[in-house]
């Protein structure tokens, strides 16, 4: 049992509050249509899946999953996602990347399923911060970081291929 499988009853009496305020950003400047997809990757109980359009949420926590109110939501890693090429126009993910067991595998992942835009919040206290900011921005490229406090979040596209 991994660790938010047993903190997963009071998940979103600890984390709620933190996580809907990065929600709120990610909301103000990803601006969505009802007709996109958009694919929330350590999704939880739903806190950051609120957008205004479909969403898919994917969580490898049974009992997180368990509690989302997300009407199309699977259990998965981010390493491995079960998803065809290109299906979503955007990709988000909230302060769940550090926690990923091999961060540029998802990344890559991210990129293959993903078309227009992609969401990355890190916890700026993680071992894995640098590394991770590294990944992303060889990866992608980044039209805008906000400092939320206790998370970077970047707004990135793809990078064109050359």
């Amino acid at each position: 049992m991994n660790f938010y499988d047993k903190t997963a009853s009071g998940y979103n009496e600890l984390y709620g509050e933190e996580q809907a305020r990065k929600l709120r950003i990610i909301k103000d400047i990803l601006k969505v249509n009802k007709t996109d997809l958009l694919l929330d990757i350590g999704c939880g109980t739903g806190i950051s899946s609120d957008f205004h359009c479909r969403v898919i949420g994917l969580d490898r926590s049974l009992q997180l999953i368990k509690q989302s109110n997300i009407m199309n939501k699977a259990i998965g890693m981010a390493e491995e996602l079960p998803f065809k090429d290109s299906s979503f126009d955007h990709v988000v993910t909230v302060t769940a990347i550090h926690n990923f067991k091999d961060a540029k595998k998802s990344i890559s992942e991210m990129k293959r399923v993903g078309k227009c835009n992609f969401i990355l919040s890190i916890l700026k206290k993680s071992k894995k911060f640098n590394s991770t900011v590294n990944l992303i921005k060889s990866n992608f490229k980044v039209e805008k970081e906000v400092d939320e406090g206790k998370d970077a979040i970047f707004f990135c596209k793809p990078r064109p291929k050359t």
